[in-house]
């Protein structure tokens, strides 16, 4: 038995929606894999009369695909889909069945317009909480569209085949034999990729908002519902909803909630912002802010959107060490998500550029997957948390070098090493390596507010009390302020508290 009680009872709830008859079509082998999918494949089919399966012989074995009754839906399952995936197949079997999926009709629309031929590849982690949006949003194009398919495919299950296309980071998609892309990706940005651009003047033409929110983050999200409470003209123009919550695996101290994980708690933030008639604008990035009798945005596809009041909620990214092949060598063993590409280094010597918490945290978390870990720290001592630090002090295969400067990332087609300086001594070292993670902070992401709102020396917009900046009608809130500390509480927090401002500023002026 491979679900356990808990899990078999929501499944069983889940099946209950289905909507027509689903049909998996199996490919196995003698191998391990093989027998757990097919025991997979039996119990699930045991929960529902309206789920049967049969032998056949696909491209790869393990795998199974699902179909519906006389058509095959183009999704295809090679490996098992647990962990993180689990969802991802629940969701394929409601979908194939008939049930509706919860998106834009635009969005079907778009998909269904779609001309040409494709197949799509993903290779996926199990522990990787930023695969299931991009295989839950290729599955989903596979099932509108005849002409698209799509494979999930677990490298620990054909690591043969990652070691061969040298994947090192996750999930990496390939379109029709060719590499597509790396990293989250919602519907919208793939859609956006294969058409090459998106129409400007559909977001041209909008009417002058009497709130604009620029960023979708925990502080938009939040602003944008308190500004639509007050029956506020809202809007939302982000690159993509939920912000770095996404990236964010564990959360434990979001208050009322004892765990939630960040691409559920960004789904959340999504679905509470559609109750309200905030009109919502993603992969959207601002270019310039110009205070004239209304407040201009400039969006990086050339369109202006127009406000009386703007709230800017950019959030941060992580910050980049800014040496010789550190991009030459990005997702060819240069990351910066433990939980997501950590499995693909099992066995193999990383090292963690971060003394901080995350980067504690996050050789902590390698230590049990890798063969080595070495962290390197520019300070003289740790930064993170002492019971952190006691904890990697413990393990066993764990190498801590301090006040020591990260020179250069060395590798031909992926990373082979790093060389750093001891600060002490001045002498140059080099590690033999096959990843290097890096976590040493955010930046905001305000470059585009150049000679506009004032900011900090570490690139923060400035705020009163209110979330006022020094131009009059424009507010910040979250991560991209200097707000002392960086928390998804804090930040939506500080979002109603923007839109508060933004409201009195409105009535008074």
């Amino acid at each position: 038995m491979l679900l356990d009680q808990d899990i078999k009872e929501q499944l069983s709830q889940y099946l209950q929606l289905l909507e027509g008859n689903v049909l998996i079509k199996v490919s196995s082998g003698s191998d391990t894999i093989s027998s757990d999918m097919i025991a997979l494949v039996d119990e699930i089919a045991s929960m529902s009369p309206m789920i049967t399966s049969e032998k056949t012989k696909l491209p790869r074995t393990p795998s199974f695909s699902l179909h519906r009754a006389g058509e095959d839906s183009g999704i295809t399952f090679a490996g098992i889909p647990l962990g993180h995936e689990f969802n991802s197949l629940v969701l394929a079997l409601l979908q194939v069945s008939g049930r509706a999926p919860k998106v834009e009709q635009k969005i079907i629309d778009q998909i269904k317009a779609i001309k040409g031929t494709y197949h799509f590849e993903t290779y996926i982690n199990l522990s990787c909480h930023n695969c299931p949006e991009v295989v839950q949003a290729l599955n989903l194009m596979s099932i509108l569209h005849p002409n698209i398919t799509h494979t999930m495919v677990d490298g620990a299950a054909f690591q043969e085949e990652v070691q061969s296309k040298e994947i090192m980071a996750v999930p990496s998609v390939y379109l029709n034999g060719e590499f597509f892309s790396s990293g989250r990706m919602e519907v919208e940005e793939i859609l956006a990729k294969l058409s090459d651009g998106s129409d400007v003047s559909e977001v041209e033409e909008k009417e002058p908002f009497d709130i604009l929110v620029v960023g979708g983050g925990p502080a938009g999200a939040s602003a944008a519902i308190y500004a639509a409470r007050k029956g506020l003209r809202t809007g939302i123009a982000a690159e993509r909803f939920g912000g770095q919550v996404k990236d964010t695996l564990g959360i434990e101290n979001f208050i009322t909630v004892r765990y939630t994980e960040g691409p559920k708690l960004a789904a959340n933030l999504e679905e509470h912002v559609k109750e309200y008639p905030i009109d919502v604008m993603k992969l959207q990035r601002g270019r310039r802010l110009e205070k004239k009798e209304l407040i201009e945005i400039e969006l990086e596809n050339g369109a202006v959107l127009k406000s009386k009041a703007v709230i800017l909620s950019t959030g941060a990214r992580w910050r980049n060490i800014g040496v010789p092949g550190e991009a030459e060598f990005k997702n060819k063993g240069v990351a910066y998500c433990p939980h997501c590409d950590g499995p693909v280094f099992k066995g193999k010597p990383v090292a963690v550029i971060g003394g901080g918490n995350s980067g504690i945290e996050a050789a902590i978390d390698l230590a049990g997957i890798v063969e080595h870990v070495t962290v390197l720290e520019f300070l003289p001592e740790l930064k993170a948390d002492v019971v952190l630090q006691q904890r990697l002090y413990s393990l066993p295969n764990v190498t801590v070098l301090k006040n020591v400067q990260t020179k250069e990332i060395t590798g031909t087609d992926k990373v082979n090493g790093l060389s750093y300086i001891d600060r002490s001594t001045g002498d140059v070292h080099h590690l033999k390596l096959q990843g290097v993670f890096i976590l040493i902070g955010l930046i905001p992401n305000t470059d585009w507010l150049d000679g506009t709102v004032e900011r900090n020396r570490f690139g923060e917009i400035i705020v009163d009390s209110r979330g006022a900046t020094n131009v009059p009608g424009v507010f910040a809130a979250g991560d991209c302020t200097n707000t002392p500390y960086k928390q998804i509480i804090i930040a939506m927090g500080s979002g109603a508290n923007a839109a508060l401002g933004a409201f009195d500023y409105l009535i008074r002026n």
